[in-house]
């Protein structure tokens, strides 16, 4: 039987407000208070998200409030550890946006937090439940490009000063990485099209010389060649200094056909090699939070939750996978040399 649960937001800053939309659209969630450092007024914030939401000056307050079943966590990603296992130790379930943290020890350390304590978590993979991406997952499942090969899913996105997070993004305190920043989407989704677990990566970075990208205290550029255990080789570019419209590249290659972005072709469709079919899904083609499928993830969280179960897709179980190899390619490109897992 559902039930409601009542969300906690820690942090009040972009991510937070679409966040706190969609949460208040799934069936089961509500938004009943928000921690911020900023004095934040209650019947303003209840206004803007509806409801009666409490505003908490201290996260350790928040955490204590007894009624708040989970945590949505929205704040720097150096604030994540400490906030997370907190969470945790509070016995609170977990949202919990991406990068989980900057180093592989945090992320163990909010892995061993979560197991010890029983957390249920969610991490905001949610491109894994955009269209693109649950149709591609299908037709791979069904077999309809084969045995993948070779597969490539890039991240194209400038983040300059017209975009909300690099105001604290250019740091490598809080950004950290390429990838991490957020090319972290590109290398998750090529992980889930793969099927196959990581043997080794190799990365290199670089850095556009455009003045409006030198605030960066890292490389912006990275990219990522990865040997699968089956045999297969897949690429991830995390480009988050280009000057072009946002593009998510997806390019999928199986002894029966391939996959670009919104197109299909499939020896078992019996078309002419020069025919792609076009799919009729969202494509990832937004940097804007506002247009990411939070609803249907955080609706696959609730539900879970209900079921006390563990959500499908992107618990932090699941999403730990993706940032091990992040933090392989990462030190890969810095050390300049190959890393096996």
């Amino acid at each position: 039987m559902s039930k409601t649960y009542n969300v906690g937001v820690i942090g009040y800053g972009w991510a937070a407000t679409a966040h706190i939309e969609a949460i208040n659209k799934t069936t089961q969630g509500k938004v009943t208070a928000v921690y911020s450092s900023r004095d934040l007024d209650p019947a303003t914030l209840s206004a803007a998200h509806g409801g009666k939401i409490k505003v908490y000056n201290k996260v350790e307050d928040l955490l204590a409030d007894d009624s708040i079943d989970v945590v949505d966590i929205t704040s720097y990603p150096t604030q994540h550890k400490e906030q997370a296992i907190a969470a945790a130790e509070a016995g609170k379930h977990v949202i919990l946006e991406k990068p989980i943290t900057l180093n592989l020890a945090d992320a163990e350390a909010i892995k061993a937090a979560f197991e010890e304590h029983g957390t249920k978590s969610c991490v905001c993979f949610e491109l894994r439940f955009i269209s693109q991406f649950t149709t591609i997952k299908a037709l791979l499942d069904d077999g309809m490009i084969g045995e993948i090969h070779y597969g490539e899913v890039d991240y194209y996105h400038g983040i300059g000063p017209w975009y909300g997070q690099y105001r604290w993004n250019t740091t490598r305190e809080n950004g950290g990485s390429s990838l991490l920043s957020a090319g972290c989407h590109a290398l998750d989704a090529l992980l889930l099209c793969m099927g196959s677990e990581v043997e080794e990566v190799t990365a290199y970075s670089a850095q556009s010389k455009n003045p409006v990208f030198t605030e960066y205290e890292y490389p912006t550029t990275t990219t990522t060649l990865i040997k699968f255990k089956n045999g297969a080789v897949g690429k991830c570019a995390s480009v988050i200094d280009c000057l072009q419209p946002y593009y998510f590249h997806t390019h999928l290659c199986g002894s029966e056909g391939s996959i670009l972005d919104n197109k299909l072709y499939s020896s078992k469709l019996h078309l002419r090699d020069k025919t792609w079919t076009e799919l009729p899904v969202a494509l990832a083609d937004s940097g804007d939070v506002a247009d990411h499928p939070y609803q249907d993830q955080f609706q696959a969280f609730f539900d879970a939750l209900d079921k006390d179960e563990a959500m499908p897709l992107t618990s932090y179980e699941e999403a730990f996978k993706t940032f091990r190899v992040l933090f392989a390619a990462d030190q890969s490109a810095a050390e300049g040399r190959s890393i096996r897992l």
